[in-house]
């Protein structure tokens, strides 16, 4: 039987920002000169973005004494600190996603054979799988995997994983749970990579139940058809994820658009094949000119990136989450028929491909 994505689960922190708001805050931060003001004005209108979420209470100007101090200036936290905020708030995010997934899937917890963790954002140990164990009450044998720091493209491999097992074993249940808290890594900086990195990224997590099994969990879904990697000729340098003193520091060159612009049609190309390109796109919004030129590139008309670009209006750019909450909203729409292509972007750049179809 083909493998399917039974349910996607959803969660987001509690603190939610204005674009705008978010804008201000940090234009507002001291040593901030008239053209990095203007820098950060025209990152942040551009980003295609009105609402993101962030686990950092104070980050609209509150102080919280960890991040934001009394005067509402950016503080810069040690990473041993912002790790350990990590480990204090990511389990019982990934948990609620995984909640909502499991509970939508009609399947038992106990029915869970295998937990796939995505995270690039924090580590520790016991992981996140040992808290979602406890937490949801899954079986203490369950069968684990950690998919850590591949980037925004991660989502794409822990389904693929996640499809493998079941195709090896069908009466297998895989919870695929992603989640990243992207604001942890902040920092106050005039850099224009930075200031980019600033004006999309946000926290969420997002939770998939995948099986062959026909008999296990509601019906419908997404069918997992297959899928492809690829490495682009150049970018090594222009989008790299590393780990400093203050926080995991993000290089993202304003090369990255024209780069994935260039190599989209291929990648996809090969990945396509012969096959007529689907109706409908779940693309990775790392920000909308990401968007624009995938696009572009794709020669694909406004309407088949819509939900990407909504996802990225009303939540930002969550990494590895993101493309997860992008296939829940097509899972949900009905005007969404037939094949899916799914597109995800990572260090390197590498290109992550998938090919869905919408269960009848």
């Amino acid at each position: 039987m083909p493998t399917r994505i039974v349910s996607i689960g959803t969660s987001v922190p509690a603190t939610s920002l204005s674009q705008e708001a978010l804008r201000d805050f940090f234009a507002a931060q001291p040593g901030r000169d008239r053209l990095a003001r203007r820098y950060i004005s025209a990152a942040f209108d551009a980003a295609g973005i009105q609402r993101r979420n962030t686990a950092i209470t104070g980050l609209g100007g509150t102080p919280d004494g960890l991040f934001v101090a009394e005067d509402a200036t950016l503080l810069a936290p040690t990473t041993g600190v912002r790790n350990a905020f990590y480990r204090e708030v990511a389990p019982e995010l990934a948990a609620s996603a995984a909640r909502s997934a499991v509970g939508e899937a009609e399947v038992s917890p106990e029915r869970v054979t295998h937990l796939l963790t995505v995270s690039c954002t924090g580590f520790f140990a016991p992981g996140l799988d040992y808290h979602l164990i406890r937490d949801l009450g899954l079986a203490s044998h369950v069968e684990r995997s950690h998919l850590g720091f591949i980037g925004c493209a991660a989502a794409l491999p822990a389904l693929r994983l996640a499809s493998q097992i079941t195709q090896a074993d069908p009466q297998a249940v895989v919870l695929v749970v992603s989640v990243e808290l992207c604001s942890i890594h902040v920092r106050d900086s005039s850099d224009p990579e930075q200031i980019v990195a600033s004006s999309v990224f946000a926290d969420g997590a997002a939770a998939a139940v995948v099986t062959a099994d026909e008999h296990e969990g509601r019906p419908g879904g997404l069918l997992l058809e297959r899928f492809a990697s690829a490495l682009t000729d150049e970018g090594e340098s222009d989008m790299v994820w590393t780990i400093g003193d203050h926080g995991f520091e993000m290089r993202l060159s304003a090369e990255v658009p024209r780069i994935i612009g260039r190599e989209i049609r291929q990648a996809v190309d090969r990945f396509l094949g012969t096959e007529q390109p689907p109706a409908s796109w779940a693309v990775h919004p790392g920000g909308r000119s990401v968007l624009d030129r995938v696009e572009k590139g794709l020669s694909v008309p406004a309407e088949a990136l819509a939900t990407s670009r909504t996802v990225l209006r009303d939540f930002g750019n969550m990494s590895s989450a993101t493309i997860l909450f992008i296939l829940r909203h097509m899972m949900a729409d009905p005007t969404v028929r037939g094949s899916i292509a799914a597109l995800a972007f990572g260090p390197g750049l590498t290109v992550e491909s998938a090919l869905l179809r919408k269960a009848v």
